[in-house]
């Protein structure tokens, strides 16, 4: 039986079992009336042709409290490509637009940035997200845009109804709501999480005491969820990253640009289902290395910028302190993968909090020789003030994308 217990700095908005899909959807058909919201989807060719997205697609034809959706296809170089997402997505009606940031017209706009000065020359999934908040906000009627990605096995538009309503119901007032659930088939995923997030945020508080930031990111039950929905003044404030570091640079941005009490997560799912990374520990350049050492440089810059002192010997400290954690993370959820009969191979966990722990070595480095980072996309704040038609190019761009 789920739980009712409120924990940490945000509200949690939990599964209790007592609602049904359709009494959700009334709620919101009622709400959307005047609370307009947009969903953004972003997607990469290989994505588009897996056979998660026709069935995402497919649920969202029944989602009509949704305003507008945008599809932000990226790594989709060829105009095939576009074809067949458009071929897709055109089954949602006139709603719904394909955004193809690859294409000529799209990357002609981000030169025009670029030329200007603007930091927009990474591609990825924070550039698309970028672009298609960019797009919602030509329409000024959107109060909230929602996003979820586009790998979900077993994807049920409920998922949808519970990430925007507390973002929509006339009685609620937040800015922000993140996803939460449980990554389980027949063992324990979210292995980033699990061994590395959350260890690492007791190991911080530890020596660094409580934190105001690291106090509200440990009061998120899944940090990494890529699921949100935000309202359509602070998607217009937060600044973006461009790396894996997405997550939880975006509850970054959400603390520095707004009060933790306008701040929910809500649970999603009973269970929720996509595509694993590699852990890669051959090779910390790529899958799950390569995503903890985004994560953890973003986690210590944002402290910096913050006025957090951290020192050499803060950065030696903090291995030592997120390996024993890490530990007794692992202990456990042995104990909780025992008692609910799922499969646990400790030995693979201890391995993967090895090689977490050599990248927290790592981080340290690289925070130490370039404590600021690069730069983060600029928000939308910034652009609309040197070109205040952008985004409404982004959307004369898609349609003729569209016709061509």
């Amino acid at each position: 039986m789920a739980d009712f217990f409120q924990s940490g700095l945000i509200t949690t908005i939990h599964d209790l079992g007592s609602s049904q899909r359709a009494q959700l959807e009334d709620l919101l058909r009622a709400s959307t009336q005047r609370h307009k919201i947009g969903l953004v989807l972003p997607v990469t060719a290989s994505d588009m042709r897996a056979e998660p997205f026709p069935q995402i697609i497919q649920q969202l034809r029944e989602a009509d409290y949704i305003e507008s959706i945008v599809v932000a296809l990226g790594v989709a170089p060829s105009v095939e490509d576009f074809r067949e997402t458009k071929h897709i997505v055109d089954q949602l009606g006139a709603r719904a637009h394909v955004l193809w940031t690859d294409g000529p017209r799209v990357q002609a706009l981000y030169q025009r940035l670029i030329d200007a000065g603007f930091h927009l020359t990474v591609p990825g999934k924070g550039r698309s997200v970028w672009t298609a908040f960019g797009f919602l906000l030509a329409n000024e009627h959107l109060k909230s845009f929602a996003l979820h990605d586009c790998d979900i096995v077993g994807y049920d538009r409920n998922m949808l109804a519970r990430l925007c309503l507390p973002m929509a119901h006339p009685s609620f007032d937040f800015e922000f709501c993140k996803a939460f659930y449980a990554r389980t088939t027949d063992r324990m995923h979210g292995r980033v999480v699990r061994l590395l997030v959350a260890p690492l945020l007791r190991a911080l508080i530890s020596f660094l005491g409580n934190d105001p930031f690291l106090n509200y990111l440990n009061s998120f039950r899944y940090p990494l969820a890529g699921e949100f929905a935000v309202t359509a003044t602070l998607a217009r404030s937060n600044r973006i990253p461009s790396d894996w570091g997405l997550e939880v640079g975006t509850l970054a941005e959400v603390f520095r640009n707004t009060s933790v009490k306008r701040v929910c997560q809500v649970d999603l799912c009973q269970s929720y289902e996509h595509k694993h990374q590699s852990l890669s520990l051959e090779d910390p350049t790529k899958g799950l290395m390569k995503m903890t050492m985004d994560i953890l440089t973003s986690i210590l810059r944002t402290l910096a910028s913050r006025g957090t002192v951290l020192q050499a010997g803060h950065l030696t400290t903090l291995r030592s302190a997120y390996l024993r954690a890490a530990q007794d993370a692992i202990r456990q959820y042995h104990a909780d993968a025992v008692v609910n009969g799922l499969q646990f191979d400790r030995h693979a966990e201890e391995a993967a909090v090895e090689g977490f722990a050599q990248q927290v070595t790592q981080a340290g480095e690289v925070f130490q020789s370039d404590p600021a980072g690069g730069e983060a996309i600029p928000n939308w704040t910034r652009v609309l003030a040197a070109f205040p038609d952008f985004p409404q190019e982004l959307q004369t761009a898609a349609a003729a994308d569209a016709k061509a």
